[in-house]
């Protein structure tokens, strides 16, 4: 017979080209951490997905194909990283059950003047909404209640996210 799963849950923190991440489990009440680790958000064999809206030192991206095949590559290593985390906890016996993300900024790029600091903000949406999308789409809770926190930097203001979004479309959901 097959042991009950523990409940758990997740928490990051978005840099570029990585994550930072904690598995924790038990209750509210007395968390445990099990696992803390950090996942890729791009390829390290590319190191141009490790920013992709940069063309070069302090420049932004205008080649929408280089763009476009950039954007690519990060969205399937998010989903292999998200993926692998998920299989790891499985074979633990541990059911994901939310997550948190520390994110920094969410400024409007296109209010951003300078080129070089859009671009930052650009990246910074980009890989919250692409690792938001996959963490939701891949877990299976956006068919349940399920919410997870998500902290605005050194505010420490939080929102919930609504991981029963119908669409997977991170852009409807509540993200400080």
């Amino acid at each position: 017979m097959k042991a009950k799963s523990e409940k758990a849950a997740l928490g990051f923190r978005v840099k570029s080209g990585w994550a930072a991440a904690v598995l924790l489990s038990g209750s509210a009440r007395s968390p445990r951490v099990c696992h803390s680790f950090a996942i890729d958000l791009c390829d390290p064999k590319i190191p141009a997905t490790r920013q992709p809206y940069h063309a070069a030192m302090g420049k932004l991206e205008t080649n929408a194909g280089r763009l476009r095949a950039r954007l690519q590559i990060v969205r399937r290593i998010t989903k292999q990283s998200v993926m692998k985390v998920l299989a790891d906890c499985r074979a633990k016996n541990l059911k994901v059950r939310g997550a948190g993300l520390v994110v920094g900024s969410q400024i409007d790029p296109e209010s951003i003047a300078n080129p070089h600091i859009r671009a930052h903000a650009l990246e910074g949406q980009f890989i919250l909404d692409n690792a938001c999308r996959c963490f939701a789409c891949k877990t299976g809770l956006l068919g349940g209640s399920h919410r997870a926190r998500c902290l605005r930097g050194s505010s420490g203001s939080a929102k919930e996210i609504d991981w029963r979004s119908s669409t997977c479309d991170p852009k409807s959901w509540t993200v400080c």
